[in-house]
């Protein structure tokens, strides 16, 4: 079973500001939707807050140290291991092909995930922007580049690209 972590980082890394996306691109937002529909997501509970809501069609995996949380349509744990449990007793119950668990965030978890994640999606945006929330840089030692799409579209006035990582 795969475990993938997917994040769109600027040229200086950043991911996050005030607990918001620090740009608006509907073309990566869609790329998002399509990767991670119908599969178990796990997010850090900052993130969930920053999203709003449970994201539909996704098994949503909300990790915080507060115990008494609970998320409407949300499964809530303690722990990355948990999570990652969990995601992978979703995948008893449905039948699909390509099984994958996402790591969507924050920081502190896609820290914390680097030990179990197999594949990486980056969005790299082509401009910086300040944060107050960064993605740490990957070791070429532990990850290899498996292909990059160079995306600029009409609707995105960013430059970006999305990129797709494993581990080596």
């Amino acid at each position: 079973m795969l475990i993938s972590l997917i994040v769109a980082h600027s040229a200086n890394r950043a991911i996050g500001i005030n607990g918001q996306l620090p740009w608006h691109i509907p073309d990566d937002l869609k790329y998002f939707k399509a990767i991670t529909t119908g599969k178990p997501i796990i997010m850090g509970r900052k993130t969930f807050e920053s999203i709003g809501k449970p994201l539909p069609e996704r098994l949503n995996i909300v990790i915080t140290t507060n115990v008494d949380l609970t998320i409407e349509n949300c499964l809530v744990v303690n722990n990355l291991e948990t999570a990652i449990l969990e995601a992978q007793n979703f995948y008893k119950t449905e039948a699909t092909e390509q099984k994958e668990i996402f790591i969507i965030g924050g920081a502190q978890i896609f820290k914390q995930s680097m030990e179990f994640v197999n594949r990486i999606y980056i969005t790299e945006i082509h401009a910086e922007y300040a944060g107050d929330v960064f993605f740490e840089e990957l070791r070429s030692d532990d990850w290899v580049e498996v292909s990059r799409d160079i995306h600029n579209s009409e609707n995105d006035i960013i430059p970006f690209s999305f990129v797709l990582y494993e581990k080596k």
